[in-house]
This record gives C-alpha cells, structure tokens and sequence, in this order.
C-alpha cells in the first residue's frame, strides 16, 4: 500500500462543526484513501456510498428525526460518490448544526456537480481537499530514491501516475488509459451539462495536448473546431472543472508590456495527455520530452503546494516582445519564477523581467535539481 500524502491532511482536518469534502478525479484512489482513514479510527463509523438507493433515500431526507435513527452512536460518517444523492449540501448541513459530535466526509469524483451540491448550503462549514494522481514524492517514500529516474522516466512521464497503471505492464497501462481517458473521464463531462458534440470536446484535447506551456486562443481554437469561441471556452471550463486539464493565467504589473489575455493549459496526468495523442514511445523516441517535462513537473509542483496546503497563486509570464517565463509563484509577499528545463542550459533571466521586479527570484528547474522543488 502506498500511503497517500493527503491522508495526515485529512486526519488532522476531522473536526466537529466543519465538514471534508474530498474532490479529485475518478480512479486516484479517494476510496481507497478514505477507508485506510476509517481503519485508523477507533470510533464507530458509517462508510456508506452514495450510488446506493437505500442510503439516497436516508440522506436525502430533510427530516432531522430520520438522519438521528440513520447515525445512532455514529461519530465519523464518510459519504462517497456524495453527489449522487439529493439535497446532499443541505443534510450534510443539518448534521453540522445539530449533531455537532459527528464528523463528515463526503467524496465525489463529478466533483464539479458535486460542488454545486455543497457549495452555498455549506459556506463556512466546509474544507475541501483535492486528491490527484500518485505523485512522485509517494512513490519514492514507498519504493527508495534510488528508483528515482526509473519512475520519473519510465513511469510518471509516459503513463502518469494513476494507481492502477503501476500493476500492469506497459501494454496494459496504455489500454487501461485510453479505456479511462474515454469511458470515464470523458463521461463525467458528457453527464454534467448537455454537450451536443461529444467528438469536438476529445478534438479540443488532442489539440490541447500539442500545446503544452503555449499560449492558447479561444478563436484559433475555435478556428480549428469549427466553433463559437463561447462554446469553446464552456469546453474548457468543463475539462477543468473535471481535474482533466489545468488553466494558468498570465501575471502582469504592467499591463502595456505584459501578456494577461490567454491561457496556458497543463493536463492533470501526462498518461491522459498521452492516451490522446495515442504515443507511449520512450523518451529517446520522442520529439516532444520538453513537453512532457514542462507537464510533468507543473502537476508535481501543484500536488507539493496542495498536500504542504501551500498559499500560492500560480501564473506564467510573457512580454509582447516575447520575453517569457514558464512558472511564477506568488507566495507570502515575494514573486519567484521558473523555467523547466529537460537538460540545464545556461539561459539569462528575461531582461523585462529582471528590471520589472527586480527583488524576484529566478531559477532553472532540471535534471538536476527537480527534487527540490517538487
């Protein structure tokens, strides 16, 4: 069993009078996660999941009487797949107030429709988490640093980090994600709002997928689709809000000089982003490792801050005249910026950028130094 970073998270964050709700991705491991969580626990608790008719009929009732009977001497209740079932945001509610000695867990992996659930029944009474795909920091405290390149190159860049993928071989592991990648992922989405093309959201991924760390545009995007750029952006709201792929804006001070407009979009899985494009060749026979670097390192970085519950707003930066940064930090006051690197070169800071914020760090991320700063 690979012990999940969030799990120390989550025991820390049980308290009364606030509620866990855990988002993430179908098939990271929330379930798996949250019944380690019970074993740790020596109080009496329900695990009960959502997609169960006859606990959608309990949890759904407004009738206080019938959620006391429902938890009896229950202390720690754990709901998954929660957004199953209706007025969820409300009961979860009507515990917190009334029944102060039970704590809650709720889970969902259409975390976007659960979000609606819970969202303003809960304002002040919630805090959330978010499980992603095995990072590599886990996977070293299971398998040694000595495994290292083995799991950074073989593995996490190629297949990513979906627990599932390290118990097959690599044939398995390239079928199961193109399975996920249509079946599930995709699915969510096509659940959550009433999407007429289905084909057109998979084509705006594909073209996604060759654009990591570039700028994208709404309207050559829509160009591309054959698309209203409104529709093309509802697209993209949803493959976020479904943890598929990651929007990052750009930073300015300085409107006149500095890029804003568009986005940069990372996936939340190099696998993913692979099964798409269907290529799960060896980096030595790859023309896209810079690519695959850049991704890989982002989603590492964003896994660190959330699990170290980091405050930090997270941005790239480009001048019109094409000075450019991959990665800037906002935390605690300060600015750091950094570039991703698959091999270290020696590369000077942007001259706009050293001028404008002059007392900003700067670093190249490569090889070798990534540890560090994942």
């Amino acid at each position: 069993m690979i012990k999940r970073s969030l799990l120390n998270n989550l025991e820390k964050s049980l308290v009364q009078e606030k509620a866990l709700i855990l988002y993430g991705p179908r098939r990271t491991g929330k379930t798996t996660l949250l019944r380690e969580l019970c074993q740790s626990k020596q109080e009496p608790f329900k695990f009960v999941d959502g997609e169960d008719r006859s606990i959608q009929e309990i949890l759904s009732s407004t009738r206080l009487q019938t959620l006391k009977e429902f938890l009896g001497k229950t202390t720690l209740l754990i709901i998954d797949e929660a957004q199953k079932i209706p007025n969820i945001g409300s009961n979860i509610k009507l515990i917190v107030d009334h029944l102060p000695h039970v704590k809650i867990i709720a889970s969902g992996s259409a975390s976007f429709s659960l979000a609606q659930k819970v969202g303003e029944p809960l304002t002040g009474r919630q805090i959330t988490f978010r499980l992603y795909p095995l990072s590599l920091k886990e996977l070293l405290d299971y398998a040694g640093i000595e495994n290292r390149a083995t799991l950074t190159e073989n593995n996490l860049m190629i297949y990513g980090g979906y627990p599932e993928t390290f118990k097959l071989d690599n044939d398995e592991k390239a079928q199961y994600l193109k399975e996920l990648t249509q079946s599930t992922l995709l699915r969510d989405i096509l659940e959550m709002e009433n999407v007429r093309n289905p084909k057109k959201i998979q084509d705006l991924l594909i073209l996604l997928a060759f654009q990591i760390g570039k700028e994208v545009s709404l309207s050559e995007l829509g160009n591309h689709l054959d698309l209203h750029k409104d529709t093309v952006f509802r697209y993209l709201d949803l493959l976020e809000k479904s943890f598929v792929i990651l929007n990052i804006r750009g930073f300015s001070r300085n409107l006149r000089k500095e890029v804003t407009k568009n986005s940069r979009y990372y996936f939340y899985d190099n696998g993913i982003r692979n099964a798409l494009i269907n290529n799960f060749n060896p980096l030595n026979l790859r023309d896209d490792v810079g690519d695959l670097w850049e991704n890989f390192i982002v989603m590492e970085r964003l896994k660190r801050q959330s699990y170290q519950q980091m405050n930090v707003n997270n941005y790239f930066w480009r001048t019109y005249d094409k000075q450019e940064i991959d990665w800037v930090e906002e935390r605690n006051g300060k600015l750091y910026g950094y570039e991703f690197k698959w091999k270290k070169n020696k590369i000077k800071i942007p001259s706009a950028w050293k001028k404008t914020y002059p007392n900003a760090k700067y670093e190249i991320i490569s090889q070798e130094n990534y540890l560090d700063f994942i």
